[in-house]
């Protein structure tokens, strides 16, 4: 299943989401800190969805109630 998500709150414009059968296969965000959202993106595949949501929640950027991290995290649950 593919899945694109806008992000709100942070630098990201977009996140695309391939999950299957509860597996991430990629993640890829338009925007945003491209070095480190890479690194999101490559961290994250071949993990469970369930396990990326609990360790990528709630994480905030500065003062920010959210950040990239979170808003992933957000865009999976919605993807389930």
């Amino acid at each position: 299943m593919r899945y694109n998500y806008t992000p709100r709150g942070v630098c990201s414009r977009q996140i695309a989401i391939e999950v299957e059968d509860g597996i991430i296969h990629s993640v890829v965000f338009t925007g945003g800190c491209n070095g480190n959202l890479q690194g999101i993106g490559a961290l994250v595949k071949g993990m469970p969805v369930e396990e990326a949501i609990s360790r990528l929640e709630n994480i905030r950027c500065g003062m920010k109630n959210t950040s990239c991290p979170d808003q992933l995290a957000k865009a999976l649950k919605q993807a389930l």
